[in-house]
């Protein structure tokens, strides 16, 4: 679709909460929509070889001086959390639960939990930990966790993975803006400039 900008990404990215921080400002500007999508990296990290940043040698002592001077940067709250990185099946299940219901609430969790994980730096792997987010928002604590035993939220959140995978989509965060991906939180200005653009 011509007005949205799909934002793949995963609660566990550092890089994709830095990425969260802007993707609504950038998409308004080019008078588009931004369309939260999270997804598991580590699906990706099979089809790709690839592993968690902070597991590679150099690479991983590189990203943590990064994203510290990134929250410096944005002058937003950030934090490594401990551990790193985490399974966030719950926090991606709930997401688009919620998104069928209320797609404005959908990203005011996916921001809440964000936040929690990297503002405040608390483990949201576990299901209490997502209701903790969900709660303050509105969010029903047993209609959550009913969602997330149910099946067809499982199966939404791998259908999602497969299909970002057929479409590119190699990292988080990424982007696709018709049709052309972009990956990486450095790549929003080229994003912008090309939606700006219409391409190069």
């Amino acid at each position: 679709m011509k007005d949205r900008v799909e934002f793949y990404f995963d609660f566990s990215s550092p890089y994709g909460y830095f990425a969260s921080l802007r993707i609504d400002r950038i998409a308004e500007r080019a008078n588009r929509v931004a369309a939260w999508k999270p997804i598991m990296l580590g699906s990706v990290f099979k089809e790709t070889g690839s592993q968690p940043l902070i597991t590679i040698p150099i690479k991983g002592e590189y990203c943590r001086k990064d994203w510290d001077r990134l929250g410096r940067l944005y002058n937003v709250p950030w934090v490594l959390p401990d551990p790193h990185p985490i399974t966030t099946l719950a926090a991606s299940r709930a997401f688009y639960w919620i998104d069928e219901q209320d797609p404005d609430l959908a990203k005011a969790f996916a921001t809440a939990a964000f936040h929690a994980h990297f503002g405040e730096g608390r483990d949201i792997s576990p299901v209490d930990a997502v209701a903790d987010v969900a709660e303050p928002l509105g969010i029903s604590r047993t209609a959550l966790r009913s969602a997330l035993a149910d099946e067809r939220w499982k199966k939404r959140l791998k259908d999602e993975g497969g299909g970002a995978i057929a479409k590119g989509v190699c990292g988080a965060p990424f982007f696709i803006v018709d049709g052309e991906g972009f990956w990486g939180c450095d790549r929003m200005e080229m994003m912008e400039k090309w939606m700006a653009e219409g391409g190069w």
